[in-house]
Order: structure tokens, then sequence, then C-alpha cells
């Protein structure tokens, strides 16, 4: 083969059949967000490819060689976490600090199947090391309410002054499970998590070591977001892969046995995007029943229940009684005067959309119930304004949300790309679907903040709204059959895409019509339409992200086409669009579906 050709890149969505250091040589830099590395522990396991008895200098020498390969392959701002045993974690960390990185964590990972030793404690843990390129500068979701867990002011004394979003694990409680029963959660630098036994659904057809996926999914959302890209250099059982794509992440691993290839393929398979991760989420609830034992039933799990609330009022205080009190779903009259104290005059969408009210109006719902999800609430509160409900009540809501038609129209595209991608992930979701579960929200925002760096959550959740209500528009006033058919867009020839792309102005005045943007060989990544060019393609090249995404849509530089529209409003070029994308509907990022449906293109 010739040297100076350029080898096609391992496909993500996958599991191939390679070594690490050899796929891994193969990725573009820098291409990769998140690292998950779990390889052998060189301490004699039998496996069906690997030699796990290794010289130990041989172990370190190969050791470093896929090290290197992930430190090239990692964003600037990724995260590398490598599980490892005792024989080599000290020797591992340095080697990882010596190549580049630098250690933000050393997690211990207390697992209660440990492994039996007859001349030794038994073996009960391995090391997570935590690993950035950039100390000051890596992808951290402290935010994330999947990531945070209970302080003790909202666990122990239901203090309403604590966060009701808890707080990041810490290293303060290190008691093991079955030392306290009936314990508070040791969320910290020990971290209880079971491992998976050999007679576990989420094993089956795997030998060795296996990692659960409720551990995968703490540091998958902690330290990425949805849509970002995951490697797991030693697929094994494919578990890192499996919770990435449950998350909605894209992800590639490599694996040298065969076999485990296509097992792991296999559950891939079975998997799809917004699945469940399987296992206890709660540390403190048992591991899965084996088949070897009978399943607890409802009375016995009632029973245990009810035992557990006497030892934590025993233990605790009268205090936690009125948290058991506050664990039951609000009614429909709590609800509606929760909303009552917070709107401030503005309507259901407002509320939902604006990230300030709606945390009031959580902070409002908490006080009086901690049990029912926040998704569940917003819906709702849906549909008790449908019914009549909140009016019935006397709730005004006619205050108006003043965001200008000439901001909305400047980052609509950016709520588009946003939804577009959630409606990739998430098929079966709708908008209002989206709007009301907090966690797809913060999606969106994610991917909205992305491509308009300069706008805020609000105005681009706004905007999202308002696509839908200028395609209804436009739908109503379509043109009659017999009217003439209006000129179809001219568009330029392709040109490397920057914020000086578009049409020269000889007066000086802003150019605008459509646009679209290109990859490497000339297919259309997304169609725009603006009032101005420079603006537009500005706003879309703003932040690093933004044009880290396009290269990466487009394979390379990305390439843009023109159309200049002359005195269009914005209807008029959003019509025009539509009528190119009746005939050219195959675009990967525009919401082609919200076009198709409400336009009538067939």
């Amino acid at each position: 083969m010739d040297p100076n050709v350029l080898k096609t890149p391992p496909a993500f969505g996958q599991i191939h059949v390679s070594d690490c250091v050899e796929g891994m040589a193969e990725l573009p830099a820098g291409c990769i967000d998140l690292v998950f590395a779990d390889p052998p522990f060189n301490i004699g396991y039998t496996y069906d490819v690997y030699d796990d008895s290794l010289e130990s200098d041989e172990y370190i020498q190969w050791s470093e060689s896929w090290i290197r390969g992930v430190h090239r392959v990692l964003a600037d701002d990724g995260a590398f976490w490598l599980a490892i045993g005792d024989e080599y974690a000290a020797e591992l960390k340095v080697l990882a600090q010596q190549i580049g990185f630098q250690c933000r964590s050393w997690v211990i990972w207390y697992y209660t199947f440990g492994v039996h030793c007859k001349y030794k404690f038994t073996r009960s843990h391995a090391h997570l090391f935590h690993f950035v390129k950039d100390a000051k500068h890596f992808k951290f979701n402290a935010d994330d309410p999947a990531v945070r867990v209970p302080s003790a002011r909202q666990l122990v004394y239901n203090d309403r002054r604590a966060n009701s979003k808890g707080r990041m694990p810490d290293d303060t409680w290190i008691l093991r499970p079955q030392d306290l029963p009936y314990g508070f959660t040791a969320d910290e630098d020990i971290w209880y998590f079971p491992r998976v036994a050999g007679t576990f659904k989420e094993r089956a057809g795997f030998h060795g070591c296996q990692m659960p996926e409720q551990l995968l999914g703490r540091i998958i959302r902690a330290c990425s977001d949805p849509g970002d890209k995951v490697l797991d250099p030693f697929s094994g059982s494919a578990t890192t892969v499996a919770v990435a794509k449950k998350l909605g992440r894209e992800f590639i691993s490599f694996e040298m046995s065969e076999e485990y290839v296509s097992l792991g393929t296999e559950r891939l398979e079975q998997i799809r995007v917004g699945d469940p991760l399987t296992g206890a989420a709660d540390p403190l609830r048992s591991a899965p029943a084996t088949n070897g034992k009978k399943n607890e039933t409802k009375a016995e799990k009632l029973a245990r229940e009810e035992e557990r609330q006497r030892w934590a009022t025993q233990q605790v205080g009268p205090q936690l009684e009125f948290q058991f009190e506050t664990l039951r779903s609000m009614t429909d009259g709590e609800l509606i005067n929760a909303f009552r104290e917070i709107h401030d005059g503005h309507s259901v969408d407002r509320v939902l959309l604006d990230p300030v009210l709606s945390d009031r109006l959580e902070s409002a719902c908490r006080r009086i119930s901690e049990r029912e999800p926040a998704a569940s609430l917003r819906q709702r509160l849906i549909e008790l304004r449908a019914s009549g409900a909140l009016t019935a009540e006397g709730i005004h809501t006619e205050r108006p949300t003043t965001i200008p038609t000439t901001t909305l129209e400047r980052f609509s595209y950016a709520a588009e790309l946003a939804w577009a991608t959630l409606v990739q992930r998430y098929p079966e979701h709708s908008l209002d679907d989206i709007f009301t579960d907090p966690k797809l929200l913060s999606e969106f925002d994610r991917e909205a903040v992305m491509h308009a760096a300069d706008a805020d959550p609000l105005t681009l959740r706004w905007c999202a709204t308002q696509l839908r209500s200028w395609a209804n528009v436009a739908r109503e006033h379509q043109p009659g059959e017999d009217a003439p058919e209006p000129p179809k867009p001219k568009f330029s020839a392709a040109k490397k895409w920057n914020a000086s792309a578009g049409p020269t102005s000889k007066t000086g005045s802003a150019k605008g019509g459509l646009y679209q943007v290109l990859t490497q060989d000339d297919s259309v990544l997304f169609v725009g339409e603006t009032s101005d060019f420079s603006v537009r393609f500005g706003d879309h090249l703003a932040s690093e992200s933004a044009e880290r995404f396009w290269r990466n849509e487009a394979g390379g530089q990305p390439k843009v086409r023109t159309a200049l529209i002359q005195d269009a409003t914005g209807p008029e070029r959003r019509i025009a669009m539509c009528q190119w994308l009746q005939e050219n509907p195959a675009t990967s990022r525009n919401l082609v579906s919200l076009w198709k449906d409400l336009f009538e293109i067939q």
C-alpha cells in the first residue's frame, strides 16, 4: 500500500477487531472526548487472546505505548479514566503523568464480590484514576443531577436551605454497607458498586472482571456530554460502549478477541439510546438476584422498607419522619398553588423555559413533595393548562415574553441544530417532551450554546418554539396552485467557510439569503437562511467547540455555498429554503422532519 495514501479512520458506533495501539494510530489527533480504559491487570487471568502474564518491564513498556496513543487522540479538554489493580496502580499513575497527563482524582472502587485469596486478605477493590491534559481546562459536569448526591442537610435534616441539586460526591463517608446496614451512601473517593457476578445477566457470555453499568454511567455523565465521542481501548464485555450508547454518546472501541467482538456487537444491537442502565444506582440497594436465589416478594420488600424507616427514625430522630411525609406526589391543587406563587404573570411556557422561573417552580414543589420527578410535574402543569384548570383558579398569564424578532431570527439556526441533534438521539420525543424533561432540556442547552455562544438559554429555547410557529405560519400562507412558481435560489461555487465567505456588497448594506454548509466531498450538511451572511457566519464559528463540530462533520475544513435573495423577508427566505429541501431532503443536520411535515413536502 502506498504510504502516502491516508487510511480511512475506523468508524464510530462499532467494536473493531484490532490491537488498540494500532487502532488508535488510525484515529485523528484530538478526536476523542472521553477514554475509559480497563486494561489487563497482568496478574495471570486467562484471556481468549491476550497474555496476562508479561514480565514487569514488558508490561510497563506495553502500557506506555497505549497510554501515549490515548494522549494523542484525546481532546485538549477531554478526560482519561484508567482502571487498574494494586500491582501496577502506582507505576501507571507515574507513567501517565510522565506522558503528559495530570491526575485529578484517585478513586477506589470497592466491590462486594471480592476475589477470594487463600494466603492474604480478600481482594475487593480496584483503582480508578481520572486524568486530564490541562488541569485548568477540562470537562466535568458538576451540575448534572445524575452525578450529584443528596447532602446531609437534605437527607438527614430535611433543611430547606440545602441546595436542591445536592452536592458532589466527596471523601467523607467511607463505611462499608455491611458494617452499617441502613447507613447513608458512601459516595466519595471510595465508590461502592457491586461487581458483576458470574451469574448476573449483565455479564452473560463473558469472562474475567466486568465493570458495572452504574459505575461507567457516573463517569460518562460527569466527563462527557451527549453526542461526545467515547473510546474504550479494551472493549472486553463492551460495557463502556453499551453505557455510552444508552447515554447518547458516540463510541468506538478495540478488542483483539473476535469472540468478544461478536458478543459485544450482539449486546450493542439489543440496546437503544435512552435505555436504563442495569444494576442498582443506589449503592445501598442489594445486588441483583442470581439464578440460584428466590427473588424478593412485594410483601418482603415492603416489610424491609418499613424496617429501614423505623431504624432511620430511631437513629436520627423525628426530623426524618417529616422527610417521609414529603415522599409522595403533589395534588393538582398543590401544583396549581406552587405555580401561582412563582409565575409572576408569565405563561406556563415561559416558566418551563426560563431557567430562573423553572428553578423557582421546582423549589416551591420540593417544599411539598420530594418524590415526584420534575419531568412529571412539568408535564402535569401543561395538562392543567390545557384542561383550563389554571384559568378556573383565577391565574392570569398575560405578561408577554419580549425577545426581539431580530434576535430570534439571528439564533434560530442554533435552536434547529440542537433540536435536530436530539431528534436523532431520541426519535420518539417531541419538542414538548424535550422541554418538559429537565435532562433533555439540559442536553438541548449544551448543543444550542455550542453553536451560539452569545445567546442565553432562554433565547435559544424560545427560538425553538418560534421555529415551530414560523413553520405553521408559512404553511398557512403558501401560494396556491395557480400562483407563479418563485425563482429557485442560485447557489455560488463552494468556497472555504469563514466569517467573510458571504457575497460582497457594493453598497455596504447587509446581504442575506440561503447558504449550504458542505463536507469535503461537497455533501450538504446544513441549509440555513439569514438576513446577513457575515453576522450568521460569524455566529456559526464564534467558538472553538462549534468549529470543531463542523470540522468533524465535514471531515476537515467545511465549505459553503451561498444564494443571495435581495430584499426578502424572513418568511420568504424560509419558504425558499423549504422549496430547496423538497428536492434535496438528505441534509444530515437540518430538522428536515419539521419542514417536511409543516410545509407538506412529499
